[in-house]
């Protein structure tokens, strides 16, 4: 066996001020394409937030809000009723976004969410109940103007067997509600999250608040509170079409009653308690009929007697009887 002299020991051991000793990076992480940062924006997602011809003033707080919330967003005038849906496409590619969110109101008092995707979608319409804005509610959290928000989603999101449109939902509100990494408009950094429940065959949207329970805290991710910024809104799903506002439609909500619908039924309901009052009224004039007997000549006597007892003061003719 060959014995090791003293010479090669002292260059197996690494020396003081030696850098080529020792490997910083023996694994090339350095030249690793996987995990170097990127500054560049590569996922273009635009979204064209606005709304119909008469909306009203509650709506349009809502769409400002949604804008804010939203930093890749682009605005446009108001659309008119008039036009069909399909020339939403088009404004779309003049405005270069491949999303859209399109709040339509009607009688001034029904609102209903469009939200697609373009070119081939798809497209889902929602209704929208329960809005509360920023301006209405005066909570007290608060974020900061561009950052990139958090999105949760419950877990019946998840769950394509049994209800494979949430699954299509969560999709579509990530590219709606979604700041893109490395947006010129965006912070590169969280300080809020955006939550989506599903609930009573209803999405419950909320806004929140993510803050440090203290200053030492700041950087411990389990001393977090949420505290509510708004604005909160729920959507009651409708239909959702194969194409770009128009196509086939795949899924319909067979839960749904339009608001329509509603008064019809309201208007029946009342139709109804009004028929039984009327009928009742009849009944009681026909008792009322049968209960009556036939004259007797006593009624004069005994309706002269109940006259004098209930007459308390004396007549003059009673007076002149006395003297």
């Amino acid at each position: 066996m060959a014995s090791t002299t003293d010479e090669e020991v002292a260059e197996l051991i690494p020396q003081q001020g030696d850098e080529e000793v020792v490997n910083k990076d023996p694994y090339y992480l350095e030249d690793a394409e996987y995990i170097k940062t990127e500054h560049r924006w590569r996922n273009r997602q635009r979204v064209l937030v606005f709304g119909s011809r008469g909306i009203t003033s509650r709506y349009r707080h809502l769409l400002e809000d949604v804008k804010r919330m939203c930093v890749h967003s682009k605005s446009e005038p108001k659309f008119e009723k008039k036009q069909r849906l399909q020339d939403l496409k088009e404004i779309c590619e003049l405005k270069s976004c491949n999303n859209c969110m399109y709040l339509e109101c009607r009688k001034s008092e029904y609102c209903y969410l469009w939200m697609g995707c373009m070119p081939n979608g798809p497209t889902a319409k929602f209704q929208i109940h329960n809005v509360h804005t920023l301006g209405e509610m005066k909570l007290t959290g608060n974020c900061l103007h561009g950052s990139r928000p958090l999105l949760h989603f419950d877990a019946a999101f998840d769950d394509n067997t049994n209800s494979p449109q949430l699954a299509l939902y969560k999709q579509m509100f990530i590219k709606m509600f979604g700041v893109p990494r490395n947006h010129p408009k965006s912070k590169p950094f969280y300080d809020h999250v955006m939550a989506f429940y599903w609930l009573d065959n209803k999405i419950w949207i909320r806004h929140y608040q993510i803050s440090p329970e203290g200053a030492e805290n700041m950087n411990n991710p389990d001393k977090q509170t949420l505290t509510e910024i708004g604005p909160r809104m729920v959507l009651q799903p409708i239909i959702v079409l194969s194409g770009s506002f128009s196509g086939d439609v795949i899924y319909r909500n067979i839960r749904y009653e339009s608001p329509t619908e509603m008064r019809r039924q309201l208007k029946r309901a009342r139709a109804v308690e009004h028929e039984a009052k009327v009928v009742e009224h009849e009944k009681s004039k026909m008792r009322k009929v049968a209960a009556n007997l036939e004259e007797d000549d006593l009624d004069e006597i005994f309706g002269r007697t109940t006259a004098t007892e209930g007459n308390t003061t004396p007549s003059d003719d009673d007076v002149e009887e006395e003297d």
